[in-house]
């Protein structure tokens, strides 16, 4: 087997970047296909924490090539920022290669961002106001800014001035600060420093990606947020601004779909999501509260607390099917070891009718009551557990409830955020 994609299967933030650190020790290449620096990815090893937003998460494994696909949006001052943090770190990057094809964010698309969510009110997304959304929408409409414009400069200048004339129009008509004068000298010479310093990592990534391919080498695809804030067949519009489902990942790095072997699908053993939008399972109780603190439910990007509910079997087998899952990794099955019993949703009740299947509208999935089934807790200490068979029994019977509910193998099971406390039921690679 050559690729594996990994996939969020639920609202995000369901323990990927951990999932794919582990991964990465067996792959020659991790790639990063969509989003931006609204993603944020937690890894532990040995105890130590390390946070990133745009770099692979298999930057930890010195031996792997990380990309960042032409799919990503680029927030130059963070990824650098980042780059010195793990150099600091005393973490290489020297096999980190970004796709001369992606687009750049640019200040203008944070003032855009505030403006756009504003003008929602108490209809607003809940974006994280890094520019990710109006990023995409230049990109789309034609006029977006990429990294190879930024190192051959004139190019860069010609389409900045032309996407400041419209912008400042919109912020004059506003009453938003205009970006001209001094403010604009200010951001061509932030440009001309990012440009010199990103020169390093930048270069032509589909030929690279598919030659290692063809080579039989082992690629890892990194994805970001979750299936069901996919911008197509997520909760829209309280969704993201990119194809966060495993085709997304093809066309973020430039590879047809005929050359993914496996996806693995991500889920915790709870439910969380950021943001506004329906969300079934949610808990407004003290059990919510207590799996919050537990599970350490705070954004790595932004700081935000997550809302928190039971398991969501209707969710994942939604994901499954958008996203072609093969495997499932059920991550943070720890936080449950303190709960004398366990609910998981199994449908839901609309208008009187039992519903399996995700509704397709807002408005009938927010009617949507939850029908749960309610399992034994196990009230034991899980996290040093290494097999499947180290797990306490009513542990084992709650995993082997999901893999039937979500009708996949459960092939990981994470009892723990650092890198050895995983379970491996089913080798991947």
């Amino acid at each position: 087997m050559a690729s594996l994609i990994v996939v969020g299967s639920q609202w995000g933030d369901e323990g990927k970047g951990k999932i794919t650190d582990y991964l990465a020790s067996q792959a020659d290449m991790v790639l990063r296909c969509q989003g931006g620096s609204n993603a944020g990815h937690t890894i532990w090893v040995d105890g130590v924490r390390h946070a990133l937003h745009l770099v692979p998460s298999g930057i930890l494994n010195p031996d792997t090539i990380c990309v960042i696909g032409n799919g990503v949006v680029l927030d130059l001052g963070i990824v650098l920022l980042e780059i010195k943090r793990l150099q600091d770190e005393g973490i290489s990057t020297k096999n980190l290669v970004i796709s001369e094809k992606a687009h750049i964010i640019m200040p203008y698309h944070f003032t855009m961002d505030d403006y756009q969510e504003s003008l929602k009110g108490d209809k607003k997304i809940g974006t994280t106001r890094r520019g990710i959304g109006p990023a995409y929408m230049d990109k789309v409409a034609r006029q977006g800014i990429r990294l190879m414009d930024l190192m051959a400069w004139q190019p860069f200048l010609e389409k900045l001035d032309y996407n400041l004339r419209e912008k400042n129009e919109i912020f004059r008509r506003a009453g938003l600060p205009l970006i001209e004068g001094e403010i604009k000298e200010r951001l061509i010479a932030d440009f001309a420093v990012y440009r010199e310093q990103i020169a390093p990592y930048v270069g032509e990534t589909i030929y690279l990606v598919n030659e290692a391919l063809a080579a039989g080498q082992k690629l890892l695809f990194e994805g970001a947020q979750g299936s069901m804030l996919d911008l197509d067949h997520g909760t829209y519009p309280f969704v993201t601004s990119s194809n966060t489902v495993a085709a997304g990942s093809c066309t973020g790095v430039g590879i047809g779909p005929t050359r993914i072997d496996k996806v693995l699908g991500i889920a915790k053993a709870y439910c969380t999501r950021v943001g506004e939008g329906p969300f079934p399972t949610e808990l407004k109780d003290e059990i919510g509260d207590n799996l919050r603190n537990w599970g350490n439910e705070f954004g790595v990007t932004t700081g935000r607390t997550r809302r928190v509910g039971w398991f969501d079997s209707v969710v994942v087998r939604y994901s499954a099917l958008v996203n072609g899952m093969t495997d499932l990794c059920l991550t943070k099955l720890d936080i449950l070891d303190k709960l004398p019993e366990i609910k998981v949703c199994t449908g839901y009740s609309l208008t009187g009718h039992i519903v399996t299947k995700m509704p397709s509208t807002l408005e009938e999935l927010a009617k949507c009551k939850p029908i749960y089934e309610t399992l034994p807790g196990w009230l034991t200490d899980t996290t040093a557990c290494r097999c499947f068979a180290d797990l306490p029994e009513n542990a084992q019977k709650y995993v082997l409830r999901l893999e039937e509910l979500c009708g996949l193998p459960v092939s990981l099971v994470a009892v723990g955020p650092d890198r050895e406390q995983i379970i491996v039921r089913h080798d991947l690679f």
